[in-house]
């Protein structure tokens, strides 16, 4: 298990569509650390956001995707996005609220 403090868990949040409209079921969509586990992704949330409580986290391992300039071909880097599912009585992120 990796060593990582609250801080570091969480990348960016993820700005699509989908993620957009889920927000109305309290579901917030991050790119988290590629060695944070679901525990480790509670915890940043409730940590770095006053007065949300976490009912379940969903992860999963997005893999690179090949690219090609000229004739070399390479991949991006791997990246683990996190749903996070809020509880009812749980305050929204802030960071969501404009958008």
């Amino acid at each position: 298990m990796a060593d990582l403090k609250y801080y570091d868990v969480i990348l960016a949040p993820v700005i699509t569509e989908k993620s957009m409209n889920a927000m109305a079921d309290k579901k917030y969509t991050f790119y988290v650390h590629t060695d944070a586990t679901k525990t480790q992704v509670k915890e940043a949330v409730e940590r770095m956001f006053e007065g949300t409580k976490v009912a379940k986290v969903n992860t999963m391992n997005l893999d690179g995707k090949t690219r090609r300039r000229g004739y070399v071909t390479g991949k991006t880097a791997k990246r683990k996005k996190a749903i996070v599912q809020l509880t009812a009585d749980s305050a929204d992120i802030e960071i969501f609220a404009g958008l």
